[in-house]
């Protein structure tokens, strides 16, 4: 049983990137705002999971060879196609899928049929949290005009905020490509049209956690992960972008394979008593410490130059003088991603998918 754990920074340098719509308690009503946490320190901005996930859930279906579920609608409702055997993100980002109350449920065109009387549902193996600004930033209105119009200039305004925002990430390996038949909620993965699927992708019936369960071919498996990494490289998406352009790649990664599903890069990053982002020398020194013998893999950092400079500094330092020096590989950013997704393909990394 193996986690891939992952920390990652956005840098939002005048950015909107998650609108909360507009503010009903505004003076006027046709203001847009951005997501928040309201402290005592101050209002901290955020951007929700859902949104980072949908960042990176469409970033990854524009890479090549990766295989989307289609989304159908009925009414008020939309599901994803529930086939983890054919669909990557289906595999990857999980779903709930029930019946439809119509009498031709299940016949819409190009849907995996599902049984009557029977709803599935997949617990996503990867798990994102909210970005959260890592200090306190001020909320910035911003006013606007329309004036393409005979006649007086409509205003109207929108919030933005200048921040690094801070996630995490965890995927757990051992359900990557490893899809649970049984009867308890969130691991009901399938039915008799997605066990007819499975035999036919050449899937392997097995336990696993004591539980019945379909899985892929290792190589499928690392396969799918090892482009759900590449398209973390290329991260693309965010409200507001015409106005408040944002480059998505992030400013600092922390990449490992550990042997758990808690996340030993959460508290690498702080902030100083005057709201500057930190590096925390002695979390990182404490976490390689206690964590030491649960690193299965090499650990990736990257941290972008120009970024933090002084910070990125003070991470070499650290580094250097770590009993782990030799399995540490600090670089830029993408290259950490890239190398991090090469490590899960490897031929040696089969016992992480276990």
């Amino acid at each position: 049983m193996a986690y891939l754990a992952g920390l990652i920074v956005l840098d939002a340098p005048a950015s909107a990137l998650n609108n909360a719509g507009a503010d009903a308690g505004a003076r006027t009503d046709n203001v847009v705002t951005v997501k928040r946490i309201r402290t005592a320190s101050g209002t901290i901005p955020y951007v929700s999971a859902q949104a980072f996930r949908y960042w990176w859930r469409t970033t990854a279906a524009q890479e090549p060879g990766w295989v989307a579920a289609p989304v159908f609608r009925e009414a008020k409702i939309a599901y994803a196609d529930a086939n983890p055997v054919a669909n990557w993100d289906d595999d990857l980002f999980g779903y709930m899928r029930a019946p439809s109350k119509k009498t031709d449920a299940g016949s819409v065109e190009g849907t995996t049929p599902l049984e009557k009387d029977r709803e599935i549902t997949r617990v996503s193996p990867v798990r994102v949290s909210t970005f959260v600004a890592v200090a306190p930033s001020p909320i910035v209105t911003d006013f606007g005009t329309m004036t393409r119009q005979n006649g007086d200039p409509v205003p109207h305004e929108h919030e933005f905020y200048r921040a690094h925002l801070r996630g995490l990430l965890s995927i757990d390996l051992t359900s990557t490509g490893t899809f649970y038949d049984t009867q308890r909620v969130g691991i009901k993965n399938m039915d008799s049209n997605r066990r007819e699927a499975a035999r036919a992708a050449e899937c392997t019936e097995m336990v696993v956690r004591g539980q019945k369960a379909w899985r892929l071919p290792l190589d499928q498996r690392r396969h799918r992960l090892e482009v759900l990494l590449g398209a973390l490289a290329a991260l693309n998406g965010g409200a507001k972008q015409a106005l408040h352009y944002t480059d998505l790649t992030p400013a600092v990664v922390a990449l490992a394979v550990v042997r758990h599903a808690n996340n030993p890069f959460h508290r690498l990053l702080g902030a100083s008593r005057t709201h500057e982002t930190i590096f925390h020398r002695k979390a990182f020194d404490e976490a390689v410490d206690v964590y030491k013998s649960d690193f299965l893999s090499d650990i990736y950092l990257g941290w972008a130059e120009n970024f933090l400079d002084d910070e990125r500094a003070a991470c070499v330092t650290a580094v250097e003088a770590s009993s782990l020096k030799d399995r540490i590989h600090l670089g830029h950013p993408v290259t950490a991603i890239q190398h991090m997704a090469r490590a899960v393909a490897a031929p040696e990394s089969g016992g992480w998918f276990a």
